[in-house]
Parts: structure tokens; sequence; C-alpha cells
């Protein structure tokens, strides 16, 4: 999010006549996009600080403004005024297109300029985020903003109440990507799949053919509730994604992040269907223990998430999952802990991203929890789950070997000139050598390049990375229609067991 927010910021600025230079010598203006979520993104923000203070003084043409911008800007305004004497500007998620108005009114009054006002509608629908020349792959926010309020989470109070981009802004601006040469986009949210566009005029509705899918419904997946009143009006997620994948099969969709309790059954249908939608889900667990997790007001149970993965893996057999878990959220005991353990070797992740938790003002947690759980301890089972998340991705990788594997070449490696690197379906990065294979398109042989889609065989592996040997360069649709045989194979294998 933050680097589609940069992005955003980015176009803005253009338009208005600023330059974005690639050098922070040559930089007149600093703009930090910070994060909120975990008090070691603040740290780093505020050690960053301090460097950029001294530019102001020690350099041929010292800085002449530092910016902070995004969830920290919103969240911390006042003490990063008092604190600070490096910023200039605060702007907040939701300020960005007022930037060029702070600037002006910093330069010429020499006060620090700052608008931390949070929307109702802001979702900079018609802004266009900067891309470079060579990008395989993009951004693009769908919504933004959250209604969840887990008990955790300061997102709400940093970029506000959810709302969603109309759904005919977020087609154009696929068409737009793919017109300069992107491969690959990421739909974007907070809570991407409770996506609900009420914009959309009935007139585009029908255009879209679409008349049919408006209709009220809560949108929830079996098992699962929310603390707040549900939005039963509007174009969902699995009609917007369907929409997304029918614009082209050589069109690579991922999205993130999700709420397991919004994966509808229509949500893993529309995923079925289309294959160039990535077999690989970030399912945010955070716990494995019922009773942290109705602490945390996730709204589910362990069995409901559980039946969740099995309906998905139902469905797509080859899915990849990936996570997210917290570990000494408040009153966590050991046994706590264990059950999320039993959670990760019940589901077996492809990646985890893990975090010791970090209390956050104005939360519901800050007010009615005491953070109780010990330092020492928190980062014990932290280590505890990095182990066995590694060990388990180790031999999910290693199954791998010996397949091929469709990889979207993205840049050249940045540990050694002579590869490339780039993506599997499934998320996972691959590394291939340089050289010359086959076009099945072109008939000829030539160098591999970004932005290609090359058939590997995959060679070797570690829980992080796959090595691989390239076969063709061919395109997403045709390896994919030789895959579908295989996969609707699978289905009715796993339904059998």
């Amino acid at each position: 999010m933050n680097e589609n927010d940069s992005s955003i910021v980015a176009s803005i600025l253009t338009d208005y006549g600023y330059r974005i230079v690639s050098s922070e010598d040559d930089a007149r203006i600093y703009l930090l996009m910070t994060c909120a979520i975990r008090d070691s993104a603040e740290s780093k923000i505020w050690g960053r600080l301090n460097h950029l203070k001294s530019l102001k003084k020690n350099r041929s043409h010292p800085l002449e403004q530092i910016g902070l911008l995004g969830c920290m800007a919103e969240r911390l305004k006042e003490k990063v005024l008092s604190s600070s004497e490096a910023v200039d500007i605060v702007a907040g998620p939701d300020t960005y297109r007022d930037l060029p108005r702070l600037f002006a009114v910093n330069k010429l009054t020499g006060e620090k300029a700052i608008n931390c006002l949070l929307s109702f509608d802001e979702t900079y629908s018609d802004i266009r985020p900067v891309t470079n020349q060579n990008d395989v792959t993009s951004y693009i926010s769908i919504t933004r903003g959250c209604d969840n309020l887990c008990s955790y989470c300061v997102v709400p109070f940093t970029r506000g109440r959810e709302r969603s981009r109309p759904l005919t802004t977020i087609l154009d601006e696929v068409r737009d990507l793919m017109s300069r040469g992107i491969k690959e986009v990421t739909l974007l949210g907070q809570n991407v799949n409770s996506y609900r566009d009420i914009q959309t005029a009935p007139e585009q509705i029908n255009r879209l053919d679409l008349t049919d899918v408006v209709k009220a419904k809560e949108n929830f997946a079996t098992g699962f509730k929310t603390v707040y009143k549900p939005r039963t009006k509007g174009l969902t997620f699995d009609v917007l994604l369907e929409e997304v994948a029918k614009i082209s099969p050589e069109l690579r969709i991922r999205f993130t992040s999700p709420h397991p309790k919004d994966f509808t059954d229509e949500v893993i249908e529309v995923m079925r269907r289309y294959p160039n939608i990535s077999r690989c889900i970030h399912l945010p667990a955070q716990s494995g223990s019922d009773a942290v997790l109705e602490r945390m007001r996730r709204g589910y149970t362990k069995k409901a998430y559980l039946d969740l993965v099995g309906r998905l893996r139902c469905s797509m057999p080859d899915l990849a999952l990936t996570s997210d878990f917290i570990t000494g959220f408040s009153g966590e005991s050991e046994e706590d802990h264990l059950a999320t353990i039993d959670l990760i070797q019940k589901v077996k992740y492809n990646f985890i991203y893990m975090f010791a938790y970090s209390e956050r003002d104005k939360t519901h947690a800050f007010h009615n929890l005491k953070d109780d759980v010990e330092h020492e301890v928190k980062l014990r089972r932290l280590r505890e789950i990095n182990d066995l998340f590694r060990q388990q991705a180790t031999e999910l990788n290693n199954k791998l070997i010996g397949t091929h594997q469709l990889v979207l070449i993205e840049s050249e490696s940045r540990r050694a000139g002579s590869d490339w690197q780039g993506r599997i379906d499934s998320n996972v990065k691959a590394i291939i050598p340089k050289t010359n294979v086959y076009n099945t398109e072109e008939k000829i042989e030539r160098p591999i390049g970004p932005g290609d889609y090359v058939e590997c065989l995959i060679t070797s592996a570690n829980s992080q990375t796959l090595k691989a040997e390239p076969l063709a360069i061919t395109t997403q649709a045709e390896y994919q229609r030789r895959e579908r045989s295989t996969e609707l194979e699978q289905q009715q294998n796993y339904r059998m067991r």
C-alpha cells in the first residue's frame, strides 16, 4: 500500500511540474512515506529524520523541505510537529492532493504546514500512479481504509473508514497499465475482498452486463462474523475480480490483503474458473487460539478458518497460502501459542509474515487489554513459528523440483548479473540464467527479458527461492491451457480423498 501511495504522490506532483530525482543529493524536497502498524516501522522513520536534519545544512544545496506522509503522519501529527525540527510538511493518507499547497504555505511563511484530515470518499480513483519504463508488475488500490476494527490494529484510525473505487475506474487503470507493458497487477486494499462499489451508475452496470449480480447480500463466508454493520448493496469483489480477469488471459492477477470472513463461495468460484488469477492467497490468521482470536475481534474460530482452507484447496488443489501471525498478544498463554503452532502444521503455509505484538494507542486493545506477555517470551515464540515455517516452506519448495513452472521475468537478479529473477504463479521467487531460448509464438530463439513468460524446469530450492532451467518463452494462455487438464484431474482426486 505504501508503494502504491508513493506512486500516487509522484503522479500528483509530476502533474504540478515537480520532477522525481534519482539521487538524494539532487533533491530539494524529500518525502518519507510512513507506516504506523508496528513500533519498529516508526522507529526507523525517527532515525531517518535525524539523518535528514543534517542534510538541511551540510550540502552544497541544502534540502529546502522535508515531508512526512502516510499513516505515521496521521497517527503522530502533533508529536511530529513538536519533536522533529526536520519536518516541514505533514500530510495524512487522504490529503496527498494538497501537497503543492502545503509546499507553498511552508515556503512563503516558514511555518510547518499540515493537513491530516481523513476523508469519507477519497480513493484517488482518477490518479494514474507513476510506473517506470521497465516495470513488469504494478499495484492498483481498489479500496482505502478499513471497518474491521480488530482490537490490535491502528489502520481504521490512520486510514479512516472503508470506501471502494468505482469498478469502471479500476478496469480503465488495468487497461492503461497493460498498454504500458505491465504483465501482472496486484489489487490492493486493507480488506480487499470486502470491496463494495456503490458508485457505478445503472447505465454502466447495464453496459457491462452486470445487472443480475447487483443484489443485496451480506457476502460473508460460512462461520464468520463481524463487529460492524455490513454493507449489503453494490458490486462485490467477485464481480470485480472476474471483470479484471476477463480483460486479458496474458495478465497475471493477484490481490492482497483479504480477510477470511469475506472469502465467499462466489470469490472461490471466480478464482477456479480463471487460471490467470494467481493460485496464491494471502489469508491472515493472526493466531490459532480461539480465545486469542476472540480478544483480537477477528470474527472466526480456528475451525472456521480451517474449513475455509479446506474449501479453497478443494477448489484449487495446487493453491499456495501465505499468512500473518502475531505472537504475544494480550493474555496469550503457552497453550494459545501451541494452538497457533498446530494451525501452521495443519495448513502448511508457503510464507508467513510474523510479528511480536506491538501495542498501538487508540486501539481497543490499548484501552481495554494488558500487554502482559514478556518481550523475551514474544521473541521466543516468534523464533519457534519462524523455524517451523521455514521447515515447511523448504519441504513445499522441494516438491517443485523436477516440475515445470511458468516464471514471469521481472528484473535482473540482485545477486548475480548473469541471472534473471521472476516469480512463479504461487509467488515464489525463481532465479534463471540469462540465455537464449525458443519462443513458441515467434518461432525463433531469442534472449529472455523482463516481461517474458518463461516455462522452466525447477532444479533446486530452499525456503525462499527456486532455481530453474529455462525451456521456452511462451504465453500464459498457452501454458495454462496445457496445465488446465492436470488441475481438473487434481480437483477430482482431492474430492475423492
